[in-house]
């Protein structure tokens, strides 16, 4: 099967052609390829229609086509007056966003849990000084919230340090499945803070973590994530048994 090396405005695209792919296939998957490699990011708008028909060596209609497509396929949106945008970094995200869509708070926990609790092991073992700086920035900006009693800022800078600990676990792969959850991650915190007390909050910023993950000891982090999950299930459970009763 011959591999087929495509440029695009200096970034290389390689892909297997075989003799049933069309060629609105074909511009499908270059574009596939070009958002993968971040040449294109989430939020960013195509160019002009004529400039891609000529950068693709394709007629209108088939890069319409593929377009189609992708929109289809979630990848890409079309907007009234703001013309083709990217939605999804790959077609991975669009299933993971629509399976996390449907999904209920508590799934959403079990799948942190499993995620988080993998990161909290791995970044034990390869995080670095400018993870651990950056892990702890955070926690400082989550201090501050708290004691500010500003909930936004606080999910916000809480958000922040389970994203730098996911980075900090150096699992490329981990980061770009974790990245999916972070509307739902979102939406827990939120719903932490308004259900406790401020002084019930504290439990959610993560010193013990940090230590753990900072002194290379996988048993504290892992038993921590562990917890801090079970703990936030054991409560979302008690306030869902109220409100029905």
């Amino acid at each position: 099967m011959p591999i087929i090396l495509q440029i695009f405005r200096g970034v290389f695209i390689l892909f297997k052609k075989t003799s049933r792919v069309s060629l609105v296939e074909q511009v499908v998957m270059q574009i596939e390829s070009l958002i993968e490699k971040g040449h294109w990011e989430i939020g960013d708008k195509l160019p002009p229609e004529l400039e891609l028909m000529e950068e693709f060596d394709v007629s209108r209609n088939t890069l319409r086509e593929a377009i189609r497509a992708l929109v289809h396929a979630g990848l890409l949106e079309t907007r009234q007056g703001s013309g083709t945008i990217v939605r999804s970094s790959s077609s991975l995200g669009v299933a993971m966003e629509r399976h996390i869509e449907k999904s209920n708070l508590m799934e959403t926990l079990e799948v942190r849990l499993a995620l988080e609790r993998e990161a909290a092991q791995l970044a034990a073992v390869h995080r670095t000084s400018r993870d651990l700086q950056q892990l702890e920035n955070c926690m400082d900006q989550c201090r501050d919230a708290l004691n500010r009693e500003a909930i936004e800022d606080f999910i916000t800078a809480d958000m922040a340090f389970h994203k730098a600990m996911v980075k900090a676990s150096h699992n490329q792969l981990l980061q770009e499945l974790y990245e999916y959850m972070t509307a739902p991650l979102y939406a827990s915190i939120r719903k932490l803070m308004i259900t406790n007390t401020p002084l019930a909050c504290e439990k959610v910023i993560h010193s013990e973590l940090l230590e753990a993950i900072r002194e290379q000891n996988l048993e504290d982090a892992t038993k921590y994530v562990n917890e801090y999950i079970y703990n936030f299930k054991q409560g979302l459970e008690l306030e869902t048994k109220e409100g029905n009763t």
